[in-house]
C-alpha cells in the first residue's frame, strides 16, 4: 500500500479505515512535480505578517495544473493545522448570493485558508469578488484564486490591493521536471524526447502521453519502438480541453494561423483572412492558451501542436493551402522589410519549416531581441578578430582582417542585452570574379568550384558565409547562430544576380546532415586554414531561384510529389545551368540534331539562357553560332563543313567531303574544328548574357 500523506484531515471512516479518497490523495501527493518557486511564495503567505500579501491569484490555460496545485496548498495548509474551504466553480453557484454562501465558512476563523478553483467560471463575479467578498473576510484569512485568466489589470493598478494581492501566472514544466513525471508514472526514458517536443512541459499534455503510451503497453522495463507520436485521442483530449469549441469557423481559421505562424499579428490575419482579422485578433488575445510577445500573439506550445497536428489530419490540403500562403506572405515580408526588422521577418518564414527535416536539430527559435544584431563598424574590429583568431586560430583571424578592409558592410556583430560584449559575428561576403582567391584559401576553393561546375555570367556574383563565431557555443545551436542562419536564408531570398552561395563551417560533420537536407552540397577536399579543417557547402541558385526552391521544399516536406510534365532539372520558367563540360557535350548534341526538330526539342539546351532568357528558338541559336564561323581567322573552311554536315544534309560524311571537293580527313579536320568552335561561341554567349544573333542582325533585333 502507498504511503499516506501526514495530514491533520486524513479521511477515514468511524472505524479508522483507509479509504479510496485517502489513496487517490496519497497518490497525487507523490505523483506531484515542480512547483517550487509557488509553494515557497505560498509558505511566505502562510506565515503571514503585516505587509504579507492575503490575496494569491494563479493563472493560466487549462491543464497547466493549477488544480494539482491548489490541492498541494490544501495539503501544507492542513500540515500547519489550517483549516481548508475548497470552493470549485465548476459546482459553486455562479451568481453573488450563491457564492456568498460557498465562502462563508471563511468568514468565522482569521486562520482559514480559502482555495477557489476554476474562477474562469465565474468570471463575472470578479468585481463582486474584490469588491464586496474578499474585503469581508478576517485579515488573517489567506485566499487563493486560480483560473484561466489573469485578473483586471485596472484591479492591479489599485492602490489598495497593493500589497495584499499577489498575481502568478502557472506555466509548464521545465524539461528535469517533466522528465521526472514522466518516470514517475513508468514511461520509458527512451521515449521522453519525443514526448517533450510534443507537450512542451504541459502536465495535462504530459499525463495522456503517458496513460497512452501505458495502455499501448510500453513500460521502464521493456524493449521497444524509439519514436512516439501523439494519437488522435490524446490530440483531440487536449483540444477539446484546451480550447473548447470556437466561436465560428472564422475563429477556428484564426486559429490554425496563429499555430502554423511565429508570431500572430492583426496585419497577418487581415492578409489571410479578410477585414475580419480585427476582430479575430482581438478574440485571440483574450485566451488563456494564447501569449502575448511585442510583434503579436502566439500559442502555448502544447495548443500549438495539437492543433496543427490536428489540421494536418483531418484536412491536408487545407494544411497544404495554409503553408502556401503563409510562405507567399512572410517572402514578401522579408523582400520589402527594414532592416530593423529583417531578421525577424526572416526567422518567422523559417518557422514555417520547423518540422523539416534536421530544423529541430539545428534551431530553437529562442525569443526575438534575446540578441541583438548590430551591423558592423571600425570600433568593433578589435573583439571581432579576437573572437575570430580565439574559435579559428590566427589563420582565420588573418583572413577576416583582410575581408573586414574590403567589404566592412558585410559583417555583422551580435550582443547579449545588456552587456556590451561582442558575443559573435558573421559575414556574408559578396564576390565578383576571383576576389581574394590569391589572398584567402576559402575563396580560392570556391572560385576553383565554380570554374569546374558553372561559371558566372555578365553581372553575377557569389556568395560566401563564413566566420559564425559565436564567443560561448561557437557554432552550434544558440540564439546567436539562430540569428546567423536567418541572415543567410534572408540574403540568398533577397539577393539578385546571386550565382552561387557558400556556406562555410568547420568540418566537424555537425551540419552535413542539415545543409544537404538544404540542397547545400559539400565541396571536396576542405579546405585546412590554421590546423583547422572547414568545409564549403555550395548551391547553384540561377536552375531554381530560391522562393522556388521554397516551394519545392514546402512539396517535399507536406509530401506533395512533383508534377510529372516538368522534366527533372528544368523547372518550368528557369534557366537550367550546366557545367562547361555538360554545356560541350549538349551543343554536340544538338548540332547533330539541327535538322530533326523532335528530337531536338528534347536538348538540355532548351533551357540554357540562350534560348529562355533571349527568348530565341535553339535552332536560331545553333545557326547563328555557325554564321559567327567566317568572322574569325581561317573560320571560312569551318563554316563550309559545318553547313555541310548539319544544315544543307548530306547523306553522309563522305558525300559531303565530296561536295565540297575535300578529302575525307581535311573535311573531317575541318569539321571537328567546327564543332569545337561553335561549342565555344555558345558557351562564351551563354556566360556573358549576350544574346547571340546572327552576324549584321540589329542589336535590338
Amino acid at each position: 500500500m502507498n504511503p499516506l500523506p501526514r495530514s491533520s484531515s486524513t479521511l477515514m471512516d468511524a472505524h479508522g479505515m483507509v479509504t479510496i479518497a485517502d489513496r487517490l490523495r496519497a497518490t497525487r501527493r507523490e505523483s506531484f512535480v515542480g512547483r517550487d518557486e509557488e509553494l515557497r511564495h505560498f509558505g511566505r503567505v502562510l506565515d503571514g505578517g503585516p505587509d504579507a500579501p492575503r490575496v494569491l491569484v494563479l493563472f493560466g490555460p487549462g491543464g497547466v495544473g493549477k488544480s494539482a496545485l491548489l490541492r498541494r496548498f490544501a495539503d501544507e495548509a492542513e500540515l500547519r493545522g489550517r483549516p481548508v474551504i475548497h470552493v470549485d466553480g465548476r459546482t459553486a453557484p455562479a451568481d453573488a448570493q450563491g457564492f456568498s454562501q460557498a465562502v462563508r465558512p471563511a468568514s468565522k476563523d482569521p486562520r482559514a485558508v480559502l482555495l477557489v478553483d476554476t474562477f474562469e467560471n465565474c468570471g463575472h463575479l470578479e468585481s463582486w469578488l474584490y469588491d464586496e467578498c474578499l474585503p469581508h473576510l478576517p485579515d488573517g484569512t489567506v485566499t487563493v484564486v486560480a483560473g484561466r485568466q489573469a485578473p483586471d489589470p485596472v484591479r492591479l493598478a489599485d492602490p489598495a490591493w497593493a500589497g495584499l494581492l499577489d498575481v502568478l501566472p502557472v506555466t509548464a514544466l521545465d524539461q528535469t521536471e517533466a522528465g521526472l513525471f514522466l518516470l514517475r508514472r513508468g514511461v520509458p526514458e527512451r521515449l521522453h524526447p519525443d514526448i517533450l517536443s510534443f507537450t512542451g512541459g504541459h502536465p495535462l499534455a504530459l499525463a495522456l502521453a503517458a496513460a497512452a503510451v501505458l495502455s499501448a503497453g510500453e513500460t521502464a522495463g521493456t524493449d521497444g519502438p524509439v519514436d512516439w507520436s501523439p494519437g488522435q485521442n490524446v490530440i483531440a483530449a487536449l483540444l477539446r480541453h484546451l480550447v473548447g469549441d470556437p466561436p465560428s469557423r472564422a475563429h477556428c481559421a484564426a486559429l490554425e494561423v496563429c499555430a502554423h505562424a511565429h508570431i500572430t499579428s492583426e496585419q497577418l490575419l487581415r492578409a489571410l483572412l479578410g477585414e475580419q482579422g480585427r476582430e479575430l485578433f482581438a478574440w485571440l488575445r483574450e485566451q488563456p492558451y494564447i501569449e502575448t510577445a511585442a510583434a503579436g500573439v502566439y500559442p502555448h506550445d502544447v495548443v500549438r501542436e495539437a492543433l496543427e497536428a490536428d489540421l494536418r489530419w483531418r484536412d491536408p490540403d487545407g494544411f497544404a493551402d495554409l503553408h502556401t500562403r503563409l510562405r507567399q506572405y512572410l517572402l514578401e515580408r522579408v523582400g520589402t522589410a527594414a532592416p530593423a526588422r529583417f531578421l525577424r521577418a526572416v526567422g518567422e518564414l523559417q518557422f514555417l519549416y520547423r518540422t523539416d527535416g534536421f530544423m529541430a536539430d539545428t534551431h530553437r527559435w529562442h525569443p526575438y531581441g534575446l540578441v541583438e544584431d548590430l551591423p558592423y563598424h571600425p570600433g568593433h574590429e578589435p573583439a571581432v578578430l579576437e573572437l575570430v583568431k580565439h574559435q579559428e586560430g590566427a589563420g582565420s583571424a588573418h583572413a577576416a582582417a583582410y575581408w573586414l578592409a574590403r567589404q566592412p558592410e558585410a559583417f555583422r556583430i551580435q550582443r547579449v542585452p545588456p552587456s556590451e560584449e561582442v558575443a559573435g559575428c558573421s559575414a556574408w561576403l559578396k564576390m565578383a570574379a576571383f576576389d581574394g582567391a590569391s589572398r584567402d584559401p576559402v575563396a580560392a576553393a570556391a572560385w576553383q568550384h565554380v570554374r569546374l561546375n558553372g561559371p558566372l555570367r555578365t553581372g553575377e556574383h557569389i556568395a560566401v558565409a563564413r566566420f559564425h563565431v559565436g564567443r560561448a557555443t561557437y557554432q552550434r545551436p544558440s540564439p546567436v547562430m539562430d540569428l546567423v542562419l536567418w541572415r543567410m536564408l534572408g540574403e540568398i531570398v533577397r539577393g539578385e544576380k546571386l550565382a552561387w552561395t557558400f556556406i562555410v563551417m568547420r568540418d566537424d560533420g555537425f551540419w552535413d546532415q542539415h545543409l544537404l537536407h538544404c540542397d547545400m552540397r559539400p565541396v571536396a577536399p576542405p579546405v585546412q586554414v590554421e590546423g583547422h579543417l572547414y568545409r564549403l557547402f555550395a548551391h547553384d541558385w540561377r536552375p531554381l531561384p530560391a522562393a522556388s526552391w521554397l516551394a519545392s521544399k514546402t512539396d517535399e516536406m507536406l509530401g506533395i510529389a512533383p508534377a510529372d510534365s516538368v522534366p527533372a532539372g528544368r523547372p518550368s520558367g528557369d534557366v537550367l545551368v550546366m557545367t562547361h563540360a555538360d554545356f560541350t557535350a549538349a551543343a554536340r548534341s544538338a548540332l547533330r540534331l539541327l535538322r530533326w526538330p523532335d528530337e531536338l526539342a528534347l536538348s538540355p539546351l532548351q533551357n540554357s539562357s540562350l534560348v529562355r532568357a533571349h527568348a530565341m528558338p535553339l535552332e536560331d541559336v545553333l545557326l547563328n553560332a555557325i554564321h559567327q564561323l567566317p568572322l574569325e581567322r581561317g573560320g571560312e573552311k569551318s563554316h563550309r563543313a559545318a553547313m555541310a554536315a548539319f544544315v544543307e544534309g548530306a547523306a553522309t560524311q563522305e558525300a559531303a567531303a565530296r561536295r565540297l571537293g575535300l578529302p575525307f580527313s581535311t573535311y573531317r579536320r575541318h569539321l571537328a574544328g567546327a564543332v569545337e568552335r561553335v561549342a565555344e561561341i555558345l558557351w562564351r554567349h551563354e556566360i556573358d548574357g549576350i544574346a547571340l544573333r546572327r552576324p549584321g542582325a540589329p542589336a535590338t533585333g
